[in-house]
């Protein structure tokens, strides 16, 4: 269904863009092929967030398994009716996706990937939500801003990597599948956007306590102008001589600041701390 087929079919059912739920519709085919194969949908069962006009979810129909949608504006429902008919692989239930609770919507799934363009106002939620509490999702590929794609997948030491970055890579690996310019949507945003896949891999980190590494993450960048030994010192209530054996256990400069430590010695830290604070566990 091409751009002028999708406007035609918005207008004849009075349909209003809403400034409230960020709604920016994608209507190229091209575009939307290459996000459904770049998110290994191909036989999955795909839950989609925020279907829009609909022109991704035929998209994943295609090659997907089976395809459940959500969408929070129900006066979206007779523009669904119409470009998603005899589309007998998907269905949309009229919901806020983020109200919902994860495990129960789960319940009944098997093991699905999220292919979304979401928008803006949802992303961090969103992802948060899911790399969370999830128990059966298996990527996520989500078109974002493109300022957040850079986040998601940046590298220790960036000026774009933060608590976002680390907190997901407890569970995930993030890649940037591609950019995507502004004049792809209806109607057209006010930056442009990316597609990054969000790949999760429970464990990865080897963490004893995930709550332990979240705090140590949290601290580190909640003062981004302050050494990690000064966050470290506040967020835990310990001496400096104490933080700064931890910090010698690691192999950590004490001047260091957070968005110098990657991933993995953010797990390394936790640890340290978790034994410091807790030697028992």
């Amino acid at each position: 269904m091409d751009d002028k087929n999708v406007k035609s079919v918005l207008s004849e059912c009075g349909f209003s863009f809403k400034k409230q739920f960020g709604q920016n519709f994608i209507t190229d085919d091209g575009l939307l092929d290459k996000i459904v194969e770049g998110s290994g949908a191909e036989g999955c069962f795909v839950v989609e967030i925020g279907c829009g006009a609909g022109t991704l979810t035929r998209a994943l129909a295609r090659r997907a398994q089976f395809v459940r949608g959500y969408e929070i504006d129900r006066s979206l429902r007779p523009v669904l009716a119409r470009t998603l008919a005899g589309t007998d692989n998907a269905e949309v239930i009229f919901a806020d996706f983020l109200k919902l609770r994860l495990d129960e919507i789960e319940r009944d799934m098997p093991p699905y990937r999220v292919v979304a363009n979401l928008p803006y106002y949802i992303t961090t939620p969103l992802i948060m939500m899911i790399a969370e509490h999830s128990q059966k999702c298996l990527s996520m590929t989500v078109m974002v801003q493109e300022e957040v794609a850079d986040r998601l997948c940046a590298a220790a030491g960036t000026p774009e990597y933060g608590a976002i970055t680390a907190s997901v890579a407890l569970c995930a690996t993030c890649s940037k599948v591609m950019r995507v310019g502004r004049e792809k949507f209806f109607p057209s945003p006010n930056v442009d956007s990316a597609v990054v896949r969000i790949d999760f891999e429970r464990g990865r980190l080897g963490v004893a306590d995930e709550s332990m590494y979240k705090r140590v993450v949290r601290a580190a960048f909640s003062s981004r102008r302050k050494t990690l030994e000064n966050n470290l010192c506040k967020e835990f209530s310990l001496s400096r001589e104490q933080v700064r054996e931890v910090l010698a256990d690691c192999g950590i400069d004490v001047m260091t600041r957070g968005e110098k430590l990657s991933p993995e010695q953010f797990a390394a830290l936790s640890e340290k701390l978790l034994q410091f604070i807790n030697p028992g566990k």
